[in-house]
């Protein structure tokens, strides 16, 4: 049944007017799929779909009687507070390539994401939908419109259009989670469980234009700086949209978290710059290794190749649409001056049914090294039946630099199993080689892998009535790991239990037990070092606001370093949350850790054993003004005391043989301060007035954690203040 609009269109205001969804889809049969038992949903819950003109309409109507907790927190826009919400997914090419996320809290607050790989949820994308909420005595109702332009659709054979969609409905006091179809994003296959709806093809054309402009004075320097541009997207149909910024702006509106490490491996960075993260889902090209994608936006106005402050990005473009069946992505970005760097991405995919497969490649030129950078990679998912999802990927890099050329291939494959009575498995595969090299564009955590893992899981659901638990989830996993050279690089045993409380809160713990084998990271390529077997047991615990407070703990044991089992460290964080009003909340926590064997490269073939203490303050306030007004306020401050015990040369198999080497004490601070007023002019629409400081200071000496945390609010490396005003016009 083709789902089709009256004569006149939905007032979106909350209430639910029978005359205006006549003709719509009625659903009533929500399921609980968290937990995942299945059974009808504890309180009713009603929905209506309807294709308009205007848009795609959803209206929700739930029940919610006096005995059942209302959560009344105001929520800031991409919220994962644990409250009343429901959500719309939409699967607009019914392919089960790409989602879109909608969500409203009781409150009026919103969230939007976008799905891809099944069931992985990005929510650094905002779109442009009505919303609204109503609420009486026993009910509270939702009516929203997605408007056709909000994402890119290839041409339906026919007058009608099959999308795929997703309701459900979250019981903030409980957690409990109710949908339509009775699909779960904690199963492999999420977004191909959608059900197919028809509705008839409309079409919508939009030319958006979003100028800024900018302020920024630096308290330090007293210099002042002044810029602005513009970000445009057009859409002039279904099949083709296109983006494009000029001189784009990327002030620090939002601050990162504070991380200082001294890891081998680079740390992963989400995106949130919106030119960035608008209908992005195409060029999502990722692999089982942690957070890995060919095209990772974050490189394209990062540090410059010379060294001297961030890449100067003068425009880039982005083109989505669709040819046929055929999906495609075209991106650019180019930085100024002679160290700037070209960026090149295009994308194919086409859908098979049970099955799509795609294409992609990225260029990057760095004419400051001479150098240039391509990568090919195929990805195929397939889903041969409801229990089966496998996804495999192969792909390639060719280096050109300085006249020299290195090529090397990567392949991922990993398979999952839905068995019965909750039992799963899964099968991961990872071959990266030893000159896999996709960083210029992309983000891999480490070539010169070779990873297999097996996992077996259990889900219980059906758990008695006078349980804590609505329900638990059991895995286990075994894993190996080597390198391209052969080396062994540990294998390892997990053993951990996800619980979802009745009242809402969360538990997880883990276990890890790792064998002995080599790290071959810690030198930088200076050679292999053996390590002894070691563990380590992890704990989470999060509970949801009740009454004036929420909680959320981490707590840590762990070994490692040459000592092994030795020796063991710890590490516990601990948050609590505390809410002046529905409004107006507060935060004070704290992180504290032991690291009684802590490696560290020091040049060449040196590496210092140190006793490492790590502390962090984290602190805040929440105020939600109103609908359109928000104010954060923002402090992190990290402090690490390392104490030299003994330095280490390590010989050609790999043996960590003590030595005299002069190593000492070292100690650091860090601080972030960050004060940010919002105002909302109008859909993405936005007055920011952010103020920020911030410090870092290194010392050869220990000087004590808690000292160090407390001198490091006195840092003052940088103090500036930035005013940013941006204003969308829809033509």
């Amino acid at each position: 049944m083709a789902l089709s609009a009256p004569a006149y269109a939905i007032e979106v205001d909350g209430r639910i007017d029978p005359a205006e969804w006549q003709g719509a889809q009625h659903v009533t049969d929500f399921r609980q799929v968290q937990p995942l038992s299945l059974a009808p949903a504890s309180q009713p819950t009603e929905a209506w779909i309807l294709a308009t003109p205007e848009g795609l309409a959803i209206a929700f109507k739930n029940v919610q009687p006096a005995g059942v907790p209302r959560t009344r927190q105001r929520v800031q826009r991409d919220f994962e507070d644990q409250v009343d919400r429901v959500n719309l997914m939409i699967d607009f090419d019914g392919d089960g390539r790409t989602a879109y996320n909608f969500t409203i809290a009781s409150t009026g607050g919103i969230a939007d994401a976008v799905i891809t790989n099944e069931n992985q949820f990005n929510d650094d994308w905002d779109g442009n939908w009505q919303h609204a909420v109503s609420e009486d005595a026993d009910t509270w109702s939702v009516e929203m419109l997605i408007p056709w332009y909000i994402a890119p659709m290839h041409k339906p054979n026919g007058d009608l259009r099959t999308m795929k969609v997703y309701l459900d409905r979250v019981i903030g006091s409980s957690g409990e989670r109710s949908a339509w179809p009775a699909a779960s994003f904690e199963r492999p296959r999420f977004v191909s469980d959608f059900n197919a709806v028809q509705v008839p093809q409309y079409s919508q054309s939009l030319l958006a234009l979003t100028p800024y402009v900018s302020g920024l004075y630096d308290n330090i320097s007293g210099d002042s700086d002044f810029d602005g541009g513009v970000d445009i997207f057009w859409k002039p149909n279904g099949q083709f949209q296109a983006t494009a910024t000029i001189n784009p702006d990327f002030g620090q509106v939002e601050s990162d978290d504070l991380v200082v490490s001294f890891d081998a491996t680079e740390i992963f960075i989400s995106d949130k710059r919106p030119f960035f993260t608008e209908n992005q889902g195409i060029f999502e090209y990722t692999t089982p290794s942690d957070f890995s994608q060919l095209l990772y936006t974050r490189r394209i106005g990062a540090p410059a190749d010379d060294g001297n402050g961030a890449g100067d990005i003068t425009a880039a473009v982005k083109l989505n649409g669709s040819l046929g069946e055929t999906k495609y992505g075209v991106f650019a970005a180019d930085e100024a001056d002679d160290v700037g760097r070209s960026f090149r991405a295009l994308r194919l995919v086409r859908d098979f049914s049970s099955q799509n497969l795609g294409m992609m490649v990225t260029q990057v030129e760095r004419p400051y090294f001479d150098r240039e950078a391509t990568v090919l990679g195929i990805d195929h998912n397939w889903r041969p039946t409801p229990r089966w999802n496998v996804r495999t990927r192969v792909f390639g890099s060719k280096i050109d630099e300085a006249g020299d050329s290195v090529s090397d291939t990567g392949a991922t494959v990993w398979a999952d199993y839905e068995m019965d009575h909750g039992w799963r498995q899964q099968w991961i595969a990872m071959h990266f080689g030893n000159d896999l090299e996709i960083n210029d564009a992309g983000y891999l955590s480490r070539n010169s892998t070779n990873y297999l893992h097996w996992e077996v899981k259990r889900r219980f659901t059906d758990l008695p009535a006078d349980s804590r638990y609505s329900s638990k989830d059991w895995r286990a996993r075994i894993s190996s790991d080597h390198n391209d050279h052969g080396d062994n690089l540990g294998a390892q045993f997990r053993l951990s239990r996800e619980g979802r409380l009745r009242n809402g809160s969360y538990e997880y713990a883990q276990i890890n037990v790792n064998g002995s084998g080599y790290d071959d990271l810690l030198t930088r390529g200076n050679g292999l070092v053996k390590l002894p077997e070691n563990f380590n047991a992890y704990f989470e615990y999060q509970r949801p606001r009740k009454g004036r407070w929420s909680h959320n703990l981490e707590a840590q044991v762990l070994s490692g370093g040459l000592a092994g089992n030795d020796k063991i460290g710890w590490s516990l964080e601990y948050e609590p949350t505390y809410f002046i009003s529905d409004a107006f909340s507060i935060y004070a926590g704290f992180y504290a850790d032991d690291t009684p064997d802590w490696l560290l490269w020091q040049g060449g073939n040196l590496i210092g054993g140190f006793r490492g203490r790590e502390w962090h303050i984290n602190a805040g306030v929440n105020w939600n003004i109103d609908d359109k007004q928000e104010l954060r306020v923002k402090l992190q401050s990290l402090a690490i005391d390392a104490q030299f015990k003994q330095a280490y040369r390590v010989d050609t198999v790999g043996n960590a043989i003590p030595s005299d080497d002069p190593i000492g004490d070292f100690s650091l601070n860090n601080l972030g301060f960050q004060i940010r007023y919002r105002y909302e002019i109008a859909p993405l629409s936005y007055l920011y007035v952010v103020y920020g400081r911030g410090g870092f200071d290194q010392q050869e000496f220990s000087d004590g954690a808690g000292h160090l945390l407390r001198d490091s609010f006195e840092l003052r490396d940088a103090e500036q203040l930035l005013v940013k005003f941006s204003y969308r016009f829809e033509l």
